[in-house]
């Protein structure tokens, strides 16, 4: 088996395994399943334009859910995704 090299940066990581096979790097019949229960996701700001009518439902809906509306925003859009997704694949 080949040695995997250390990387600076994610970039560089990333980059390294889509140009190279992980067969030659690791003996995936000893592999274990693994568990990373703190591992957050890496999150991107976006700024997004809404119709001010939108927002103000979405203000009613949140409060009515004791919830900040950006975060009931985020489980709708992951919602959505989601379903749309699973019609696709």
């Amino acid at each position: 088996m080949k040695k995997i090299p250390n990387f600076s940066s994610e970039v560089e990581e990333s980059q390294f395994w889509r140009e190279n096979d992980t067969a030659s790097f690791i003996e995936w019949e000893n592999a274990q399943k693994a568990s990373f229960p703190n591992l957050k996701p890496s999150l991107k700001s976006i700024s997004l334009r809404l119709p001010e009518s939108m927002i103000e439902k979405l203000k009613v809906i949140a409060n009515k859910k004791d919830v900040p509306y950006q975060s009931l925003m985020k489980v709708y859009l992951s919602n959505m995704i989601e379903q749309e997704y699973k019609k696709v694949f």
